[in-house]
C-alpha cells in the first residue's frame, strides 16, 4: 500500500506532517509513504526518513485563505493538487492533507471524480460520544444546501463506512432534527424522514443534538451547513472542557494531590474526547481514499489520519461504496 501526504498543508507544515509520516511508517513498515512538497523546505527540517518514506517535489503551496476553485485550477504544481493527481493516476492508494479544506474538496472532485450514481460527495467527521465509540456525521461541510436524496445517499455511505472501518455490523442511522417526532423540522427534514425510513436499514428516526453524545446512533445525517456548525461547536466544547479540567486540577498543591487517584480516568476521558484520536474527515463519494486532517494537526494527529486512510483502503471501502450505489441503481 502507498499513501501520499500533502506535506505543505496545515498550520504546522511541513514538520508535523513529516514527523507524523515517520511514526506511521514505523507502524506500517510494509507500506510506502510519499511526502509531497517543496524538497528544500522538507530538507531544512533535518528529519531522518525511514526507507519506506520518499519525497516528491511539488513547488506550489495553496494557502489556507486562498480561493479554492481558482487556486486548484491555477496551481497545478501545488502539493495538494499533485497529491490528488497521484490518487487519480493510481500511483498511490490514498492521500491525506491538513491544507485548505475547500481546495481539498475541489481538487478531489476535479481530479478523482465522484462515484457513478453519487450526486454529491460529503465530508464525514467521527464525533466522540459518552458511549465510548465515535459517531459519524455526514455532511460536515462539503454541501451547505442539500435535498432529501442527498441525505439518503449520505446515510448509505455512512453505514458502509462505519460497517467496514469501525466493525459495527448494523450501523444505526439518525436524522439530525429539532425534535424526535416525525413531521418535525424544516422542509428538508420532513422530506428526508420517509425516504430514510423506507430506504435505510436500522434507521432510528429523528435525533436531537442533545442525544448525539449518548450514542443513540452510529451515523447521523444533515446538510453541510448544520453539520459544519455542529462540528465546530463540538471542537470548542471539547477543548474548553479539557482546558477547564486542567485548570481545576492544577490550581494548587492540594488539587494536584487530589487528582492523583483520578489520573487514569482523566487520561481515558481526554483520550475519548480528543479529536486527535478520531483521525480526519474522509471525503466520501469520490473514487479514491482522500482524508482531510485538521488544519492544526500535530504529528500525533497525522498518525491517526494516516492510519485512517490505511484502514479505508485495506477494507476496500471505495469498492464497497460503489457496489452499494450500483445495487441501489438496479432497484
Amino acid at each position: 500500500m502507498k499513501i501520499a501526504i500533502d506535506a505543505m498543508g496545515g498550520d504546522l507544515a511541513p514538520r508535523a506532517a513529516m514527523e507524523g509520516t515517520v511514526l506511521a511508517a514505523r507502524e506500517f513498515s510494509r507500506s510506502e509513504f510519499v511526502l509531497v512538497g517543496r524538497e528544500p523546505d522538507l530538507a531544512k527540517e533535518e528529519i531522518a526518513l525511514p526507507g519506506n518514506v520518499s519525497i516528491l517535489h511539488a513547488e506550489g503551496v495553496i494557502e489556507t485563505a486562498s480561493e479554492p476553485v481558482r487556486s486548484v485550477r491555477r496551481q497545478r504544481d501545488s502539493s495538494l493538487v499533485v497529491s490528488t493527481e497521484l490518487v487519480r493516476d493510481g500511483v498511490v492508494d490514498g492521500m491525506v492533507s491538513a491544507g485548505n479544506t475547500g481546495a481539498f474538496m475541489v481538487s478531489g472532485l476535479l481530479n478523482v471524480g465522484r462515484m457513478p450514481g453519487m450526486d454529491r460527495a460529503a465530508l464525514g467527521v467521527l464525533l466522540p460520544t459518552f458511549a465510548g465509540r465515535g459517531m459519524l456525521l455526514l455532511d460536515a461541510g462539503a454541501n451547505t444546501d442539500c435535498n432529501e436524496t442527498h441525505l439518503l445517499q449520505f446515510a448509505r455511505m455512512g453505514q458502509a463506512y462505519v460497517r467496514l472501518t469501525q466493525d459495527v455490523a448494523e450501523p444505526r442511522v439518525g436524522l439530525l432534527n429539532i425534535g424526535s417526532e416525525q413531521g418535525k423540522g424544516n422542509e428538508l427534514c420532513k422530506a428526508a424522514h420517509p425516504l430514510l425510513a423506507s430506504g435505510v436499514p436500522s434507521f432510528v428516526g429523528n435525533v436531537e443534538a442533545r442525544e448525539m453524545l449518548m450514542g443513540v446512533c452510529d451515523v447521523v445525517v444533515c446538510d453541510g451547513f448544520v453539520g459544519n456548525v455542529l462540528v465546530k461547536f463540538f471542537e470548542g466544547v471539547g477543548q474548553g472542557l479539557l482546558s477547564s479540567l486542567r485548570s481545576i486540577f492544577t490550581a494548587s498543591a492540594l488539587t494536584r494531590l487530589a487528582a492523583l487517584p483520578l489520573a487514569g480516568g482523566l487520561r481515558e476521558f481526554r483520550r475519548r474526547f480528543d479529536y486527535v484520536e478520531y483521525g480526519g474527515a474522509p471525503f466520501l463519494g469520490v473514487r479514491g481514499v482522500l482524508v482531510k486532517a485538521h488544519g492544526s494537526s500535530s504529528a500525533r494527529a497525522f498518525v491517526s489520519v494516516i492510519r485512517q486512510a490505511h484502514r479505508m483502503h485495506e477494507s476496500g471501502l471505495v469498492r464497497a461504496l460503489e457496489d452499494e450505489l450500483a445495487k441501489e441503481t438496479e432497484r
